[in-house]
C-alpha cells in the first residue's frame, strides 16, 4: 500500500528542488513571509526578461508584461492576469489560488520614461486599482537607458523630495537589485506598500 504521507514528501521535495520560493510562498503563514518568499520568485522572473532583453526590444509595455506573467504562473497554484478589472484594467493581477483569505497583488508596469511618467502609473495603481485589501503592490520598471542604477536613484530622489499620492516618509531598500519601496496612505485608511521593480533592458 502507497503511504501518502511519502507521497507528499516526495511532492514537497520535488517542489523544493525545483524553486524553493514557490514551497515557501505556499506554506507562507503572514503577509511578510509570502512577500520575502515571493522576492525570490519576481528575481528569477525579472532575470529572465533581462536575459533576453535582445529578443524584446520590440515589445511595448503590454508585451513585455505578457512575459513576466507567463514566466510568474504557476498553474494550480499562483495565477497571474492581465488587464483583469479592478475598479479599470490593471497591468497584472496575481493571486495565490485556494487561499482564504485571498492573497492578492496588483501591478502596473511602465517603460522608464523620468519621474512624471513614472508618478502617473503610482497613480493608476494606487488611486484607480487599488481598494485596500490588497498586498503589496508592484510597480515594474522597464528601463531601456542608459545606467538604470544612476536612473533609479534619480526616481528615489524625487520621490523623497516631493512624497506624492500621501507617501509616508521616504523610500526604503528592497531586497532585490535596483528597486525599492514606497509606504501611502490609501483612501480606506490604511498604510499600502508599493515595490518599485526595475528592470535593466538597456542594450548597447
Amino acid at each position: 500500500m502507497i503511504d501518502i504521507r511519502d507521497s507528499l514528501f516526495a511532492f514537497f521535495d520535488w517542489i523544493n528542488r525545483r524553486n524553493p520560493s514557490s514551497l515557501d510562498m505556499l506554506l507562507a503563514d503572514s503577509e511578510e513571509e509570502f512577500e520575502t518568499a515571493f522576492n525570490g520568485f519576481l528575481d528569477k522572473a525579472v532575470r529572465h526578461i533581462e536575459k533576453n532583453k535582445k529578443n524584446f526590444q520590440e515589445l511595448d509595455e503590454d508585451g513585455l508584461s505578457a512575459v513576466l506573467a507567463g514566466t510568474l504562473m504557476i498553474p494550480g497554484w499562483l495565477t497571474v492576469l492581465q488587464e483583469a478589472n479592478s475598479n479599470g484594467h490593471v497591468d497584472l493581477t496575481i493571486e495565490v489560488e485556494g487561499h482564504v483569505p485571498a492573497r492578492v497583488k496588483l501591478g502596473e508596469a511602465k517603460i522608464y520614461d523620468g519621474p512624471v511618467y513614472h508618478v502617473q502609473g503610482l497613480q493608476q495603481l494606487l488611486q484607480r486599482y487599488t481598494t485596500g485589501r490588497e498586498g503589496r503592490g508592484l510597480l515594474v520598471v522597464y528601463v531601456r537607458k542608459k545606467d538604470i542604477k544612476g536612473l533609479i536613484e534619480k526616481l528615489r530622489t524625487h520621490l523623497d523630495k516631493e512624497l506624492p499620492l500621501t507617501q509616508q516618509g521616504p523610500t526604503q531598500d528592497h531586497l532585490l537589485q535596483w528597486s525599492f519601496l514606497t509606504f501611502h496612505l490609501h483612501g480606506s485608511g490604511e498604510n499600502v506598500q508599493v515595490g518599485h521593480i526595475g528592470c535593466n533592458l538597456y542594450v548597447d
